[in-house]
């Protein structure tokens, strides 16, 4: 059955979802991945949304945050400031799902600006909560296109800094493979190619000097049934490059 690089994508980033965990979702790919994840291998899942919706179990993909549909299906509804107040910052959230326009070889994200803050060639949308998420949830999982542009040594603006501490982790999807930190470096690590992909091409879009873990692993294609239940979705998110 034949797939695109934003599908793989999309399922490669709903199997780091596991049964029983909590998660902070946003829209786009996060939200495709985490409804995958608990309609095929993860029906425990409980997907939470910063608007405050509390496992919530939307039938289509929410358009945003504040789509009707989130509420409507939720087991609960919070104020934003309690999701983050009492949910995510003490550590009641086990995985948070970002984006990012820029990535640096430690997992530091930038969202805020390409260029100089004062006088920037691209403004982002800015931080929203994500450096919160990024210090509290147990696991970041990250997904964004892999090139040169994205993937840089320095950073034009550290929007959210990775957790250094030891306690956490990172997953890195992109649409050449997967990127790792752990408990034992706080560096991402190829750890997972894309059929077709060589180590060759992905440090070719990379800014530094990949790590590559000894055990590299081809990351296994999609399933019929992940692609009937992601393409049952409708539109999907596509990879950018």
């Amino acid at each position: 059955m034949s797939f695109d690089a934003a599908e793989l994508m999309t399922v490669t980033a709903a199997r780091q979802l596991h049964n029983g965990q909590s998660v902070l979702v946003g829209v786009g790919r996060p939200s495709h991945a985490a409804i995958l994840a608990k309609r095929i291998h993860a029906p425990e899942l409980v997907l939470i949304y910063e608007s405050g919706t509390i496992d919530t179990n939307p039938d289509s993909i929410p358009l945003s945050i504040g789509d009707p549909e989130l509420a409507s299906s939720a087991v609960s509804v919070v104020a934003l400031p309690d999701v983050f107040n009492y949910w995510l910052q003490p550590g009641r959230i086990d995985v948070g799902f970002l984006g990012a326009a820029q990535i640096d070889r430690h997992g530091n994200l930038n969202t805020t600006v390409i260029g100089e803050y004062d006088h920037p060639k691209v403004r982002l949308p800015g931080a929203g909560g994500a450096p919160e998420i990024a210090r509290s949830c147990q696991e970041i999982v990250v997904t964004l296109p892999h090139s040169s542009r994205t993937f840089v040594e320095k950073l034009d603006f550290t929007t959210s800094l990775c957790r250094s501490d030891g306690e956490g982790s990172m997953v890195v999807v992109t649409d050449l493979g997967v990127l790792e930190t752990s408990d034992q470096h706080d560096e991402l690590e190829l750890t997972a190619t894309f059929p077709g992909i060589g180590v060759g091409e992905v440090q070719d879009q990379t800014g530094w000097d990949l790590k590559v873990a000894d055990d590299l692993a081809e990351v296994e294609p999609p399933t019929a049934e992940e692609l009937d239940v992601l393409r049952s979705f409708g539109s999907k998110p596509k990879a950018v490059r």
